[in-house]
């Protein structure tokens, strides 16, 4: 039986605009003349004089992307975070991926966003074995990060261009889920050798952010990043208990990560890696960037978005400010689907408001087997069928509607996207 894990608790496109901010140090405080008149602080008719801890940014040094890239090409691991559904940030992880590789830097991309027993889908992709929408549905994008995968097609088609390997990060949900609703003595034996040995909870500061974003979001199980909101208790010993399962479920994804990240660099010791994953995993280099660190010694640079948050010089190596860039919205049937429902095709359960498939006649208990040109038999097929429509758009839609008597008939009609 493998060891049981321990927690140590000692506790754009070229030319898309950014700016790479160098940061002044904080300024000092101010210093107590012991020998000056001035009253105490808080005395009547005393100002209170603060130190304002002011970052300073001399516009003179402002740069691009370009000069960016430059200061990156020495470093062996490029971490650059995300807000995920924030397209500028994906092209400018773009931008970096193309710079470094035109710069003849020998690239790997790390991603968040594809969980690590689909690996072999990943390599099929970038090889030119598998087509685009095939390897969607192998990797369960569309079920397990669900984020519109045109934010990252860029990025995903100029790996399979340049032969530039796509290394999957995470560790599968059904681990995250289980630990988020039982803690680490919910993994089976099989689970439990999938995750990390080691796992290092001895960082208070990192503590203290999970803290913040657990009293916001107190999730019970699945994600960091979204899933059921627990229900509200105010006994302090079941919070404490959902808080160490969450905190539990973030370092299995950094953790995760990390050991992935460093497993890969070890195997392949010409490589550069940019890893790509969400701010919060990387911000203060408390999340992967760290526990990467210390499974292989290697220099590295963190690079965010600056535009949502303080300026920290502590937060990255880098911070980006570009313009906010959004992709057109996406047409929708607007239907809602029963995708635990066995049989043929997507079995509608019911219908958002303004829905263009109501309109159309689609009844509840209607099965979807076909949009446009795209047989339905999975959450994946829908999805693709509508990934680069709009609003507005008429598509014929088939379905299958049970009789009161007799056998199911066939019923198309055209469906106006909303």
């Amino acid at each position: 039986m493998p060891n049981r894990p321990t927690l140590r608790t000692a506790y754009s496109a070229p030319g898309f605009f950014a700016l790479a901010l160098v940061l002044a140090p904080l300024a000092a405080p101010l210093a107590h003349d012991e020998h000056s008149d001035a009253q105490p602080a808080g005395a009547p008719g005393q100002d209170e004089i603060i130190d304002t801890q002011t970052s300073v940014v001399d516009t003179a040094t402002l740069g691009d992307l370009d000069g960016l890239i430059d200061k990156l090409a020495d470093r062996r691991v490029v971490f650059v975070g995300e807000s995920h559904d924030r397209y500028e940030d994906h092209l400018n992880q773009l931008a970096i991926i193309q710079g470094l590789h035109a710069r003849g830097k020998d690239l790997a991309i790390g991603m968040e966003f594809f969980q690590q027993p689909y690996q072999q889908a990943l390599d099929d992709y970038v090889a030119g074995r598998l087509d685009e929408a095939e390897m969607l549905r192998r990797t369960g994008w569309f079920e397990r990060w669900r984020f519109d995968y045109r934010l990252y097609r860029p990025i995903l088609r100029l790996a399979r261009e340049q032969g530039i390997p796509v290394i999957a990060l995470n560790l599968e949900r059904e681990i995250t889920e289980a630990v988020g609703d039982g803690g680490l003595d919910a993994l089976d034996d099989a689970q439990r050798a999938r995750i990390p040995a080691d796992m290092d909870s001895s960082d208070p500061a990192y503590r203290e952010r999970v803290q913040a974003v657990f009293e916001v979001h107190p999730w019970t199980s699945g994600s960091p990043h979204g899933g059921d909101q627990g229900e509200t208790t105010e006994d302090p010993e079941e919070a404490k208990a959902r808080f160490e399962r969450f905190l539990a479920v973030q370092l299995l994804w950094d953790e995760g990560m990390a050991e992935r990240a460093a497993g890969y660099l070890a195997e392949h010791p010409g490589k550069t890696l940019v890893v790509l994953a969400g701010a919060g995993h990387l911000e203060y280099g408390q999340g992967v960037p760290k526990r990467l660190q210390r499974r292989i010694q290697v220099p590295t640079a963190v690079v965010l978005n600056g535009t949502q948050r303080d300026l920290d010089p502590k937060a990255a190596d880098f911070l980006l400010y570009p313009r906010r860039v959004a992709l057109p919205a996406a047409g929708m049937l607007g239907v809602m689907l029963d995708t635990d429902a066995v049989g043929q095709g997507l079995a509608v359960k019911g219908f958002a408001e303004g829905s263009g498939a109501k309109a159309a006649g689609m009844e509840e208990g209607d099965r979807i087997v076909r949009v446009g040109e795209i047989e339905i038999g999975s959450y994946a097929d829908i999805r693709l069928a509508l990934l680069d429509s709009r609003p507005g758009l008429r598509l014929p839609v088939e379905v299958l509607r049970e009789p009161l008597f007799g056998d199911a008939e066939r019923v198309n009609m055209e469906v106006e996207l909303h």
